[in-house]
């Protein structure tokens, strides 16, 4: 720690600039105008006060190292802050981009000034790294005998199987797209996230000894109980990519669409791949169902595809501005935010919810005259497509925190609807019929402490076993699991790998 009064002579905290929404909402690449090392970059490290007990590295669950890459920062000693920060985080690039920054929510200078920019650091650590050459395939000194095939090129499958490589296991990633990411590669817009970023990190790992096969579904090109006799242990890393649906009147209709069928394609068209739905935005009226992330990036990616308006739709409220009560540090706290997205169009509707679709078919007739709806002002649609969306508004009643509020119904205007509410769990249908492993009462991968399913040898990680999280969630499984894999293949193996941690808890604080 430099200076002792860092945080006291700098108490305002900057943001990396943006470029005009006019501008950016033309093209995909990244929103912000500034990457990388900047002027003040340096002045805002010397902000972390180097607390004694570090609640940024318990809020965070990698356990990054964040006082001490903090202070390098201050220092520009970035080779060095490159080598505490893959101590425990193997893909920053990406976490200091799309991670909702939980340390910084755990930060104790949060408790009465701006928190700390340990996300932002840590971007700028990983940007050094590479543009200064610090970045360097880790091959195993030496092999094993041991093979691990890994189920899905995700954050949690991409961390198991680069932490395995390292160990010396011979490693393969089995990946059902064309292309390695999950949904990195095609769940998050090229605006957020992109994807030479992807590309650059996978070379690495091929470098390192890691094999990719893409266009593999586990299941159906290859059975599961195949892949478990050809393999020594297989990692199941496949994500949650049932999504929840929206069981209202209307649902049939043509031009109603689950986000994740929407998003990939998007991708897809930046980079000349075969589109799987080719659903697009153009000169439609947009309605997204769920003001979440990914309904914030169905707006963004809308807007660029030339949506004639975009409206999201979310039941809760509108976040508060500051830390509730019920909400103390050091816990993450739900905040209103206003994502780079919101700040390009749109309008969002809170404490909303949605009563029925509404189209031109016999069905919707009926729908019409039992709500007592009348769609005046929408021209019908012979072939059943969507043409709008009745909601109403909810508040805290008698009937729950949701209650319907009368008279405030009304009807919105729809030529595409993206619904965005989330996922249910993993498609587990081929590994249950060809490799019964038990699931949980929510519809994930059971497993235990070590990550282990009960089927022996087989282990799941990340969304498939731990339910929708976060990216930054999904790493720091993929290298328990990884150290997990390792102990079971050869418990006289040393392994340099950080010890398993239990699925349900964050990982105990490192020493400093």
């Amino acid at each position: 720690m430099g200076d002792p009064r860092g945080f006291l002579k700098v108490r305002t905290r900057r943001e990396l600039a943006e470029r005009p929404v006019a501008e950016r909402i033309k093209d995909w690449f990244d929103v912000h105008a500034e990457s990388g090392l900047q002027p003040w970059t340096t002045e805002q490290a010397a902000r972390c006060m180097d607390c004694g007990t570090p609640f940024c590295m318990t809020g965070c669950p990698l356990g990054n190292l964040i006082p001490e890459f903090n202070d390098l920062v201050r220092q520009e000693h970035w080779e060095d802050a490159y080598q505490r920060l893959s101590l425990t985080n193997n893909f920053p690039e990406v976490t200091g981009r799309i991670c909702p920054a939980l340390c910084e929510q755990a930060c104790v200078l949060g408790i009465h000034q701006p928190p700390t920019m340990i996300k932002n650091d840590e971007c700028t650590i990983i940007d050094q790294a590479w543009d200064l050459d610090y970045v360097k395939p880790m091959p195993p000194q030496r092999l094993t005998d041991q093979t691990v095939a890994v189920v899905g090129s995700g954050p949690a499958g991409l961390a198991a199987a680069q932490q395995l490589t390292r160990a010396g296991h011979t490693v393969v990633v089995y990946e059902k797209d064309d292309a390695l990411g999950g949904l990195m590669r095609y769940g998050i817009p090229n605006f957020k996230l992109e994807k030479t970023l992807l590309d650059r990190r996978v070379e690495q790992m091929e470098a390192e000894g890691t094999r990719f096969e893409t266009g593999v579904e586990i299941g159906k090109d290859i059975s599961w109980d195949d892949l478990r006799d050809r393999y020594d242990a297989v990692v199941v890393a496949i994500g949650s990519r049932v999504p929840r649906d929206m069981k209202i009147p209307g649902r049939e209709l043509d031009g109603i669409h689950f986000a994740m069928d929407f998003l990939p394609d998007a991708t897809r068209r930046i980079y000349g791949a075969p589109l799987e739905h080719d659903i697009t935005a153009k000169d439609k009226h947009v309605i997204v169902i769920g003001g979440g992330d990914t309904g914030s990036d169905c707006l963004g990616t809308s807007i660029r595809q030339g949506a004639k308006d975009v409206t999201v739709l979310q039941i809760m409220p509108k976040e508060p501005a500051s830390r509730p009560d019920n909400q103390p540090w050091p816990t993450f706290a739900r905040l209103y935010q206003k994502t780079t997205s919101m700040a390009e169009g749109g309008e969002y509707l809170y404490s909303t919810d949605s009563v029925n679709f509404i189209g031109t078919d016999e069905e919707q007739k009926r729908i019409h005259v039992e709500n007592s709806t009348t769609a005046e002002g929408f021209v019908a649609d012979e072939h059943g497509h969507v043409t709008g969306l009745k909601v109403v508004s909810v508040a805290p009643g008698e009937n729950g925190p949701f209650t319907r509020q009368p008279g405030t119904e009304r009807v919105l205007p729809a030529d595409l609807v993206l619904i965005s509410v989330g996922f249910l769990h993993p498609d587990t249908t081929t590994i249950v019929d060809q490799l019964p492993v038990e699931l949980d009462k929510r519809g994930n991968i059971a497993r235990d402490d070590k990550f282990a399913t009960s089927q022996d040898g087989v282990f799941v990680c990340g969304d498939a076993g731990r339910g929708q999280s976060l990216v930054v969630w999904a790493i720091a499984e993929g290298r328990s699991c990884a150290a997990a894999v390792d102990e079971y293949l050869s418990s006289e193996h040393t392994s340099e790998l950080p010890a398993p941690i239990k699925a349900s808890t964050r990982p105990m604080m490192l020493p400093r």
